[in-house]
C-alpha cells in the first residue's frame, strides 16, 4: 500500500487575520492538520482535521482560536495537506 503524500504550507498572519485564514483553509478542504505557532515558533494550538469535519464539529476549535488570536500579535499557521 503506497504511503500518502503530505504537503506542508506556512502562512504568517497577525492575530486579527488568524480566524479568517483558518476558516478559508477549512473551506478549501484537503487539510489534514492545522498548527498555530506564536512568533517564537512554539506550538500554541493544533487541530487535526478529518474528512467530513464541518460546521458544528469545528465550532469549538474556532472559538478557542479566537481566544488565542486575541493574545497573539503575530502567528504562523502551518497547514498539512494530503494529496500530491
Amino acid at each position: 500500500m503506497p504511503e500518502e503524500k503530505v504537503r506542508t504550507e506556512e502562512f504568517h498572519v497577525n492575530g486579527e487575520e488568524l480566524i479568517a485564514r483558518i476558516k478559508n483553509l477549512i473551506k478549501e478542504g484537503n487539510i489534514r492538520k492545522i498548527i498555530i505557532k506564536d512568533k517564537e515558533g512554539k506550538v500554541v494550538f493544533e487541530i487535526p482535521l478529518t474528512f467530513g469535519v464541518v460546521g458544528a464539529l469545528i465550532a469549538p476549535q474556532l472559538a478557542a482560536i479566537g481566544a488565542i488570536a486575541a493574545l497573539l500579535t503575530e502567528a504562523t499557521v502551518v497547514v498539512e495537506k494530503s494529496g500530491s
